[in-house]
C-alpha cells in the first residue's frame, strides 16, 4: 500500500482541540492501514509492558484515547479481558465500535469531563500514543493518575517528537519523586519504524 507521509506530519503539527478533533476525522478511514505501513509497534509495547505487572488480567482498563481501537486489539492480544474505551473523536470511535466484542463500552470524550468515573473505577489506565505535544499537556499524567486506585497502574508512550519537551518527563519525575507513584518500567523502542520514530513506554504505579 502507498501511503502518505504528509499526513504523519500534519499530525504532530495541529495545535488546537477543533483541529485535532477536525484532522481525525478525515484520517478516521485510511488511519489504521497507514500506520500499520510504517510498522507501529507502541500498541504492543505498551500491552505487553502492562501485562507484566498487572496481577489480574481480569481487571477493568481504560484505554484512554482508543481511537480506531489498534490500542484495544493489543491489549485483548496481552490479555486483558474488560477493556473500555474513549476518545475525543466520533468518527475514530466509530471505527473501535465496528470491533465486535473488543470493548465492554465507548465514549466520546468532553473535556470539561474527560473522566466521567468515580475515581478507582479502573484499575489500569492505558494511553498509547495520547500524549503528545500540542495534543495533551504533561498534566495529563497528574489528571490520569489521579483516577487510580492505590496500586493501580498507567501505561503510557512519549514518542521522539514529544520527548523533545523535557516537561513531560519532569512530570514522571515530580510525581516519583514526590511519592505519588512509582516507576516501574521506561524502555526505548520501535514507534513507527517507517517513519523513523522511536518512543518511550512508561508504566507508573500510584502508591
Amino acid at each position: 500500500m502507498t501511503t502518505d507521509k504528509r499526513l504523519i506530519d500534519q499530525a504532530y503539527k495541529v495545535e488546537t482541540v477543533d483541529q485535532t478533533d477536525a484532522f481525525y476525522s478525515v484520517w478516521a478511514d485510511t488511519y489504521e492501514n497507514e500506520v500499520a505501513a510504517y510498522g507501529y509497534v507502541t500498541p504492543t509495547r505498551c500491552a505487553a509492558a502492562l501485562a507484566k505487572f498487572a496481577p489480574d488480567l481480569s481487571a477493568p482498563v481504560l484505554d484512554m484515547g482508543c481511537g480506531t481501537g489498534i490500542s484495544g486489539l493489543a491489549l485483548r492480544d496481552a490479555g486483558f479481558t474488560a477493556i473500555d474505551g474513549s476518545d475525543l473523536n466520533g468518527e475514530m470511535l466509530d471505527k473501535a465500535r465496528s470491533k465486535k466484542d473488543l470493548y465492554r463500552t465507548l465514549w466520546q470524550v468532553d473535556l470539561d469531563d474527560p473522566f466521567p468515573f468515580e475515581i478507582g473505577t479502573y484499575s489500569h489506565i492505558s494511553a498509547v500514543g495520547v500524549i503528545v505535544t500540542a495534543h495533551a499537556p504533561p498534566e495529563t499524567i497528574d489528571s490520569v493518575l489521579a483516577m487510580l486506585p492505590p496500586d493501580g497502574l498507567f501505561v503510557f508512550s512519549l514518542n521522539d517528537h514529544t520527548l523533545e519537551d523535557p516537561a513531560f518527563e519532569a512530570r514522571i519525575i515530580e510525581n516519583v519523586d514526590s511519592g505519588f507513584a512509582r516507576l516501574l518500567f521506561k524502555e526505548y523502542g520501535e514507534h513507527l519504524p517507517g517513519y523513523d520514530m522511536k518512543s518511550n513506554v512508561y508504566v507508573l504505579q500510584k502508591t
